[in-house]
């Protein structure tokens, strides 16, 4: 009895075929020692799949192979996110309540929280977090307003609490930087405020999705950016662009002055009003007493 040759090694099919392309292998059976029948395999090219058909004198076997991301499952993910746009869950201090309403009325996508402000009878924070295990997986802001240093505190509490919560995301607004003029020393032993503030807010915790984001209107100066450490990712926003389109609906619109409080507000926004005829207050110490000079162009004027 003569010894049965092992079959050829099957050559494994390019992954390039073309659309409408049959790329047939024969190999030969050994299920039986003196008949051999032909397998032939076709691969064959479809939009949503890859099938292999092995054809014999019996019934064919099927093998299927599937993509890593199906056809199907990809529409029916762009369709969702389309059905299901990224929602925000704000939260708000006492003080912001109005304008947190009126933000809300200008999307489907912000849901307003609410967070109880209580006091002890010592007079510290008593605070709740409304439905807290509901902002799971949500993107949360707060709408904060650090008018002054008693109620820093307290949003200090909420804002370090929320971003725990397993949130996907947080971003504290604070439309003014309230410690922003106190940024420099000018006589050994003057304290920078607006660092200490910037540092207690670099130590926000991170949450689920990363660090916090701060957004802050028109900081009194740019250096300022640089107080705030790494673990938070603060955003630098401007009103000068509303301010202008008000002032261009105005009748009188081309009979506008622009007057700067002091130097550092012209060096600060002059570019961006470089079209309107400008004056700078400067305040001069003479003792006890100070003087403003108002510069307009080279002229000094008391």
């Amino acid at each position: 009895m003569s010894a049965v040759s092992p079959p050829p090694p099957l050559q494994r099919p390019s992954t390039k075929i073309p659309s409408k392309t049959h790329n047939a292998i024969s190999i030969p059976s050994h299920s039986s020692r003196h008949n051999k029948t032909p397998f032939k395999c076709e691969f064959t090219n479809s939009p949503q799949k890859w099938t292999i058909d092995c054809v014999s004198s019996g019934d064919p076997i099927h093998i299927i192979l599937k993509p890593p991301f199906p056809m199907a499952s990809s529409s029916a993910g762009l369709d969702s996110s389309i059905k299901n746009p990224k929602r925000i869950c704000l939260f708000y201090s006492s003080e912001m309540r109005d304008l947190a309403e009126r933000i809300a009325t200008e999307s489907d996508a912000i849901e307003l929280r609410s967070i109880t402000w209580r006091k002890f009878e010592d007079g510290f924070p008593n605070l709740f977090i409304s439905n807290a295990h509901g902002i799971r997986g949500q993107h949360v802001a707060f709408l904060a307003s650090f008018s002054s240093p008693g109620v820093i505190f307290e949003q200090l509490s909420v804002i370090y609490a929320l971003p725990k919560l397993f949130v996907s995301s947080f971003t504290l607004v604070l439309p003014f930087f309230p410690t922003g003029t106190s940024e420099r020393m000018e006589d050994e032993g003057d304290v920078a405020t607006a660092f200490t503030l910037a540092r207690i807010l670099s130590n926000i915790p991170i949450s689920r999705g990363g660090p916090t984001s701060i957004v802050t209107f028109d900081i009194h100066a740019l250096q300022e950016r640089f107080y705030f450490g790494d673990n938070i990712l603060p955003c630098f926003e401007s009103g000068i662009p509303m301010l202008l389109n008000r002032l261009q609906q105005l009748p009188d619109s081309d009979n506008i002055t622009v007057a700067f409080p002091d130097d550092g507000a012209w060096k600060r926004f002059h570019k961006q009003l470089q079209h309107f005829p400008m004056v700078v207050c400067a305040k001069v110490r003479e003792g006890d007493q100070r003087i403003v000079r108002i510069k307009e162009g080279d002229d000094v004027m008391l």
